[in-house]
């Protein structure tokens, strides 16, 4: 297989941090990578290397004449007022019925088509950036983190699309779930070096495991052969008689050298506040809307939630979670309806608007003194801000020189010093790495109290998990079955939606070839439509010609063969042309909606 991108000897640093350290990565086509490390390892500036938007220290990156990235942006590259359609036709310069055609297997449609973009939410417009990804047909796909941020439905959507693409990935993420379903060879950056694993994240962190373990038994195997040619060469050097043998063993024993194991990182460790475990009902919602005053964005949500449950608010961006969320804490006020919180219930809240409104004045020490229940000793709050890694200077650190990731962490600490039986949770994966995470969710699941939360990290989510609320269609319901139900549903849904997608095309396909219109599409109009489906036909056969020929002029050697090329180039591409203007008036005759 070609080798896409290759980086030897990469050295790379910011000040006194040292973040690629001789470091070498090879990517290779047709091969998905899951790229993993810690918060500031260099991911992101590994990624802007091979992007070529950054230069190294010194190495050098080797790139495949014919490689053709294709990078997920993260800002908005929407112009004012555009559609999705025509943002797609704009970015990829394809016609108007490629970009329909890539769109649908993102299920774009409709208004979420021909509606204003910036209308849509994050997770739609992702979607969008990612059928452009697409219509410039990459042999390499570079994504840094594209699950932040996005809605299950998305996420599950965005695997299938992954796992049909048929190129090269290289994909940074946090989510363990994501990189198993989606990546077959793992990439590692811990402390400057590049570790390439063939196999999925998984299998790598078991490799991870048992490479300790083997290097630390072989070291103790080393440690105990070294004391005992010491106890030799010191028992014997000073005798005439096994001068001569000393000397051997002392050449042995230098020969002798033990495994360098890199010390563990600091490793978060959390516990959750105390608290008795209670029964019966933690709150009931009877006939609540939410919203804003000029717009509710959900009404008639009716549920109960028991003490002790954990409990996921899922559903697409914008529909409301952290509208319900926040509507249920308080913290924006009900239009209509009732919640009704059970006797003794004292809920804790971890939300963005929470932690980027942190108090400026206070230190780090300062700020988990405020928030700790009365009683609490200094030893105690050292102990927290240790466990969410704030040790010796930096729980003096004053918070607005706080980074979003400390600040989440400070908050997080803030809320587990404090005594409550009910913990509100929006997004609390966001900012964290891996292992923070982990150790929140191993926290949660040893909780005696309620957990009520949203995430969009389906890891966390699988293992916290006894219930699922989803936002949907302008209302909410208690999902039975808890987080693997209704992750089937979803799978079954996204499933349905692409069998009848290939079973429309199938259908249209042969009913092409039989000169015939499918049943379905028997319309006053069915003699345009007719013309219209032969003319993409004609436009996908134009199309393909027109790149071979583009190819076969840029390999031409004698200057005959390249005006002969350069003529026919010229005639597919006027005949491209006027078949797709034709298709365009057609199209406008059928008033531009679905046929």
């Amino acid at each position: 297989m070609a080798v896409l991108i290759q980086m030897r000897n990469g050295e790379k640093s910011y000040g006194d941090q040292l973040l690629l350290d001789d470091a070498e990565v090879t990517l290779i086509e047709d091969v998905k990578v899951g790229f993993v490390g810690r918060n500031g390892a260099g991911k992101s500036t590994l990624l802007r290397v091979l992007l070529g938007d950054e230069e190294l220290d010194s190495g050098e990156v080797s790139r495949h004449p014919n490689l053709e990235i294709g990078y997920l942006r993260q800002h908005d590259p929407f112009l004012p007022g555009e559609s999705a359609h025509e943002f797609l036709m704009r970015d990829s310069k394809q016609p108007d019925w490629k970009c329909g055609e890539v769109a649908g297997q993102f299920e774009l449609k409709g208004a979420y088509l021909d509606g204003p973009v910036s209308e849509l939410s994050g997770g739609w417009q992702t979607r969008v950036k990612l059928a452009a990804l697409l219509l410039h047909e990459p042999n390499l796909l570079m994504l840094d983190e594209p699950t932040n941020f996005l809605d299950l439905r998305t996420q599950i959507l965005l695997e299938h699309f992954l796992k049909n693409f048929k190129q090269a990935c290289l994909i940074v993420s946090h989510d363990r779930t994501f990189l198993e379903a989606t990546c077959d060879h793992t990439l590692e950056l811990s402390r400057g070096k590049l570790t390439m694993f063939p196999g999925s994240i998984e299998a790598f962190l078991q490799f991870d495991i048992e490479r300790k373990e083997r290097a630390e038994r072989t070291n103790a195997a080393i440690e105990a052969k070294q004391r005992h040619l010491q106890k030799f060469i010191d028992k014997n050097k000073a005798r005439a008689s096994t001068a001569t043998q000393a000397k051997s063993k002392e050449k042995q024993l230098a020969r002798l050298e033990t495994i360098e194991i890199a010390a563990d990182e600091p490793t978060v460790h959390i516990r959750a506040p105390q608290v008795e475990p209670r029964q019966g009902p933690c709150v009931r919602v009877r006939e609540l809307a939410i919203g804003y005053p000029d717009l509710t964005v959900a009404n008639d949500i009716t549920f109960e939630i028991d003490h002790g449950e954990r409990v996921a608010i899922v559903g697409d961006n914008g529909q409301g979670k952290t509208t319900l969320l926040r509507t249920l804490v308080d913290s924006l006020p009900k239009q209509g309806g009732d919640v009704r919180w059970g006797y003794g219930c004292e809920y804790g809240v971890y939300a963005q608007h929470v932690y980027t409104t942190l108090p400026k004045e206070k230190t780090v020490l300062e700020y988990l003194d405020y928030c700790a229940k009365p009683g609490t000793t200094t030893q105690q709050l050292l102990a927290v801000a240790g466990s969410m890694l704030f040790r010796d200077g930096h729980t003096k650190k004053k918070i607005p020189v706080l980074s979003g990731g400390e600040r989440a962490r400070l908050c997080m600490a803030g809320l587990l010093l404090g005594d409550y039986n009910i913990l509100v949770l929006d997004e609390p994966g966001n900012h964290l790495d891996v292992e923070t995470i982990e150790a929140l969710t191993d926290a949660l699941i040893e909780y005696q109290g309620t957990v009520i939360f949203t995430t969009h990290d389906r890891h966390f989510m699988q293992k916290i998990a006894t219930s699922i609320i989803e936002v949907r269609d302008g209302t909410a319901r208690n999902y039975g079955g808890g987080y693997e139900a209704y992750l089937y549903a979803v799978n079954r849904e996204i499933e349905e939606g692409e069998r009848e997608l290939a079973s429309t095309k199938k259908q249209t396909a042969k009913a092409q070839q039989r000169g015939i219109e499918p049943v379905e599409k028997k319309t006053d109009d069915r003699k345009l439509r007719k013309e219209i489906r032969n003319l993409e036909k004609e436009i996908a056969r134009l199309d393909d010609r027109k790149k071979q020929l583009d190819a076969e002029l840029l390999s031409a050697t004698g200057q005959a063969d390249a005006l002969k090329i350069h003529n026919e180039l010229t005639e597919v591409t006027e005949a491209l042309s006027a078949a797709e203007e034709r298709w365009c008036e057609l199209s406008e005759e059928l008033g531009g909606g679905e046929w």
